[in-house]
Protein backbone atom coordinates (compact mmCIF):
# COMPACT_ATOMS: atom_id res chain seq x y z
CA UNK A 1 0.00 0.00 0.00
CA UNK A 2 2.93 2.36 0.95
CA UNK A 3 4.65 1.76 -2.55
CA UNK A 4 1.30 2.37 -4.29
CA UNK A 5 0.86 5.72 -2.47
CA UNK A 6 4.04 6.63 -2.93
CA UNK A 7 3.99 6.32 -6.78
CA UNK A 8 0.64 8.12 -6.76
CA UNK A 9 2.27 10.95 -4.70
CA UNK A 10 5.16 11.23 -6.81
CA UNK A 11 2.94 11.52 -9.60
CA UNK A 12 0.22 14.38 -7.63
CA UNK A 13 3.87 16.38 -7.02
CA UNK A 14 4.89 16.30 -10.75
CA UNK A 15 1.23 17.32 -11.92
CA UNK A 16 1.41 20.32 -9.63
CA UNK A 17 5.09 21.21 -11.11
CA UNK A 18 3.56 21.55 -14.40
CA UNK A 19 0.51 22.26 -14.33
CA UNK A 20 0.71 25.25 -11.58
CA UNK A 21 4.26 25.94 -12.50
CA UNK A 22 3.30 29.95 -13.41
CA UNK A 23 0.66 30.46 -10.85
CA UNK A 24 3.88 29.16 -8.36
CA UNK A 25 5.88 31.86 -10.11
CA UNK A 26 3.56 35.03 -9.96
CA UNK A 27 2.77 33.84 -6.30
CA UNK A 28 6.85 33.97 -5.79
CA UNK A 29 6.70 37.11 -7.37
CA UNK A 30 3.50 38.79 -4.87
CA UNK A 31 5.18 37.23 -1.83
CA UNK A 32 8.91 38.65 -2.24
CA UNK A 33 7.73 42.07 -2.39
CA UNK A 34 6.91 42.27 1.22
CA UNK A 35 10.65 40.22 1.99
CA UNK A 36 12.40 43.10 -0.63
CA UNK A 37 10.61 46.02 0.79
CA UNK A 38 9.35 46.86 4.81
CA UNK A 39 6.76 44.26 5.00
CA UNK A 40 6.63 40.52 6.31
CA UNK A 41 5.18 37.41 4.68
CA UNK A 42 2.38 36.58 6.68
CA UNK A 43 1.07 32.67 6.59
CA UNK A 44 -2.54 31.83 7.56
CA UNK A 45 -3.33 27.85 7.49
CA UNK A 46 -6.78 26.03 8.63
CA UNK A 47 -6.79 22.99 9.80
CA UNK A 48 -3.91 20.93 9.11
CA UNK A 49 -2.72 23.73 6.59
CA UNK A 50 -1.16 25.52 9.46
CA UNK A 51 1.77 23.15 9.19
CA UNK A 52 2.78 25.44 5.98
CA UNK A 53 2.81 28.63 8.99
CA UNK A 54 5.19 26.28 11.23
CA UNK A 55 7.36 25.26 8.73
CA UNK A 56 8.08 28.87 7.39
CA UNK A 57 8.68 30.27 10.46
CA UNK A 58 9.88 27.00 12.76
CA UNK A 59 11.68 25.07 10.09
CA UNK A 60 15.43 24.41 9.57
CA UNK A 61 15.17 26.76 7.03
CA UNK A 62 12.91 29.62 7.54
CA UNK A 63 11.11 31.90 5.30
CA UNK A 64 12.76 34.99 5.32
CA UNK A 65 10.33 37.61 6.89
CA UNK A 66 7.88 35.21 7.48
CA UNK A 67 4.97 35.50 10.57
CA UNK A 68 2.06 33.62 11.67
CA UNK A 69 -1.33 35.40 10.59
CA UNK A 70 -3.32 35.90 13.94
CA UNK A 71 -6.53 37.76 14.38
CA UNK A 72 -4.31 40.53 16.50
CA UNK A 73 -1.86 40.85 13.43
CA UNK A 74 -1.69 44.80 12.60
CA UNK A 75 -1.18 44.14 8.91
CA UNK A 76 0.49 46.87 6.72
CA UNK A 77 0.36 48.10 2.86
CA UNK A 78 3.75 46.24 2.33
CA UNK A 79 3.01 42.98 3.96
CA UNK A 80 1.76 40.02 1.94
CA UNK A 81 -0.20 36.96 2.62
CA UNK A 82 -0.18 33.29 2.09
CA UNK A 83 -3.49 31.91 2.35
CA UNK A 84 -3.45 28.22 2.72
CA UNK A 85 -6.93 25.75 3.14
CA UNK A 86 -8.21 22.43 2.30
CA UNK A 87 -10.80 23.85 -0.25
CA UNK A 88 -11.46 27.23 -1.81
CA UNK A 89 -14.67 27.52 -1.00
CA UNK A 90 -13.67 27.01 2.99
CA UNK A 91 -15.98 29.69 5.36
CA UNK A 92 -12.95 30.80 7.27
CA UNK A 93 -10.42 31.45 4.70
CA UNK A 94 -13.22 32.94 2.65
CA UNK A 95 -13.91 35.56 5.63
CA UNK A 96 -10.22 36.39 6.17
CA UNK A 97 -9.51 36.90 2.22
CA UNK A 98 -12.62 39.12 2.32
CA UNK A 99 -10.73 40.91 5.25
CA UNK A 100 -7.74 41.08 3.18
CA UNK A 101 -9.40 42.56 0.21
CA UNK A 102 -11.33 45.07 2.39
CA UNK A 103 -7.77 46.06 3.83
CA UNK A 104 -5.67 46.46 0.42
CA UNK A 105 -3.34 43.13 1.23
CA UNK A 106 -2.39 41.29 -1.53
CA UNK A 107 -2.02 37.59 -0.94
CA UNK A 108 -1.67 34.35 -2.51
CA UNK A 109 -3.93 31.27 -1.90
CA UNK A 110 -3.34 27.63 -2.03
CA UNK A 111 -6.36 25.36 -1.75
CA UNK A 112 -8.35 22.74 -4.22
CA UNK A 113 -11.56 24.27 -6.43
CA UNK A 114 -13.93 22.16 -6.22
CA UNK A 115 -16.58 21.49 -8.99
CA UNK A 116 -19.56 23.97 -9.03
CA UNK A 117 -19.26 26.25 -5.90
CA UNK A 118 -21.95 28.30 -4.47
CA UNK A 119 -19.99 30.56 -2.51
CA UNK A 120 -17.06 32.68 -3.89
CA UNK A 121 -14.12 31.15 -2.88
CA UNK A 122 -10.41 31.84 -2.76
CA UNK A 123 -9.42 31.05 -6.04
CA UNK A 124 -11.58 34.42 -7.11
CA UNK A 125 -10.47 36.31 -4.13
CA UNK A 126 -6.94 36.23 -4.07
CA UNK A 127 -4.34 37.64 -6.51
CA UNK A 128 -3.02 34.72 -7.10
CA UNK A 129 -4.10 31.22 -6.83
CA UNK A 130 -2.21 27.56 -6.76
CA UNK A 131 -4.65 25.00 -6.81
CA UNK A 132 -4.17 21.16 -5.28
CA UNK A 133 -6.01 19.41 -7.38
CA UNK A 134 -7.14 16.90 -5.02
CA UNK A 135 -10.55 15.98 -5.46
CA UNK A 136 -10.22 12.53 -3.34
CA UNK A 137 -8.33 10.27 -2.11
CA UNK A 138 -5.05 8.85 -3.93
CA UNK A 139 -5.81 4.77 -3.35
CA UNK A 140 -8.56 3.09 -3.57
CA UNK A 141 -9.71 0.98 -0.56
CA UNK A 142 -11.40 -2.41 -0.98
CA UNK A 143 -14.73 -1.07 -0.77
CA UNK A 144 -14.33 1.20 -3.86
CA UNK A 145 -13.76 4.37 -1.90
CA UNK A 146 -10.28 6.85 -2.62
CA UNK A 147 -8.55 7.06 0.77
CA UNK A 148 -5.07 9.00 1.41
CA UNK A 149 -5.62 12.85 0.77
CA UNK A 150 -2.44 14.02 1.34
CA UNK A 151 -3.57 18.09 1.42
CA UNK A 152 -0.80 19.27 3.97
CA UNK A 153 1.63 17.28 2.00
CA UNK A 154 0.68 18.80 -1.27
CA UNK A 155 0.68 22.60 -0.22
CA UNK A 156 4.22 22.01 1.60
CA UNK A 157 5.26 21.03 -1.49
CA UNK A 158 4.03 24.24 -2.98
CA UNK A 159 5.09 26.34 -0.62
CA UNK A 160 7.89 24.69 -1.06
CA UNK A 161 8.28 25.63 -4.72
CA UNK A 162 7.11 29.07 -3.84
CA UNK A 163 10.52 29.77 -0.74
CA UNK A 164 12.57 28.17 -3.73
CA UNK A 165 11.36 30.76 -5.93
CA UNK A 166 11.36 33.73 -3.46
CA UNK A 167 15.11 33.20 -2.49
CA UNK A 168 16.10 33.47 -6.41
CA UNK A 169 14.17 36.65 -7.03
CA UNK A 170 15.78 37.95 -3.32
CA UNK A 171 19.29 36.71 -4.20
CA UNK A 172 18.65 38.69 -8.00
CA UNK A 173 17.56 41.91 -5.91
Amino acid sequence: MLKMFSTQLTGLFKRLQEKEEYSIEDGARLLAQAAAGQGKIYLCGQREMQAIGLEAVYGEEPLQSAAILTEDTDLEAADRVLMVSRYSDDSEAVRVARNLQEKGIPFVAISTVRGEMDVEGLDNLADVHIDLRMTKGLLPDELGNRVGFPTSMAALFIYFGLKFTIEEILEEY
